[in-house]
């Protein structure tokens, strides 16, 4: 009995303390997923706005590169192809001998639309003068050159023949002998080229020519025809 009670009072004394409780592996584990969920949420983030950024760069520099090439407005080519004398009739005059005539020409005129879109024009006319007087007019409708293509149009000119021959003043000896007239011309074209409605561009196309008129008893045409272009 003896022993027993000193053993009672060998054991020390258990003091009260706060209780630490250690974090489980289920809290850790949990911590560190949420921490890697908000490091991809963020990695994804960055990488989407990176990816909208850069689509906005290219697709920024395509339009411009489009712009600059595919779309941009070009200036049609208007050519004078060929000028032909479709009827001419002779006959001597009763004053002073003088030589009249009739004649009606015939311009081929081509319009190329370089462009990515259609060229349309409106109602356009070509001026005949000889010594700087109009002696022809002639009159073609509206119309439109599909994209990239090439329009003819045959516009027909019956030359004032009276005025002609005022500044001719030919006789029928001189008419046999053979005479050249040198014949001027004006085109003016206006029209529109709209590419998908956001390239607009109002476009004059001006052709200026000159020829020169053979003519004899055994003859008559056109020859040394030169053209130039300008476009505004």
């Amino acid at each position: 009995m003896a022993g027993k009670r000193e053993e009672e009072q060998v054991k020390p004394i258990m003091l009260h303390s706060p209780s630490i409780v250690p974090v489980g592996d289920d809290e850790e584990a949990a911590s560190r997923w949420r921490s890697i969920q908000y490091l991809h949420k963020r990695r994804c983030a960055l990488c989407c706005c990176g990816c909208c950024g850069a689509t906005v760069v290219i697709l920024g520099i395509t339009i411009l590169v489009l712009s600059l090439t595919v779309f941009k407005v070009k200036d049609p080519t208007l050519t004078m192809n060929s000028l032909t004398l479709d009827t001419f009739r002779v006959r001597p005059g009763t004053l002073d001998n003088l030589v009249l005539f009739n004649a009606t020409l015939v311009a081929d005129i081509s319009i190329k639309n370089p462009n990515v879109a259609s060229f349309r024009f409106d109602n356009s006319t070509t001026d005949f003068y000889y010594a700087g007087e109009t002696v022809g007019v002639a009159y073609a409708p509206q119309g439109k050159v599909s994209a990239r293509r090439t329009a003819r149009m045959n516009v027909t000119v019956d030359v004032l023949t009276d005025r002609v021959v005022k500044q001719m003043n030919i006789t029928t000896e001189e008419w046999t002998a053979g005479t050249e007239l040198n014949l001027t011309s004006f085109t003016d074209i206006k029209g529109r080229v709209n590419v998908l409605g956001v390239y607009k561009r109002d476009i004059e196309v001006m052709l200026n020519c000159s020829m020169t008129l053979e003519l004899s008893t055994t003859f008559h045409g056109f020859k040394n025809t030169d053209c130039s272009a300008n476009v505004s």
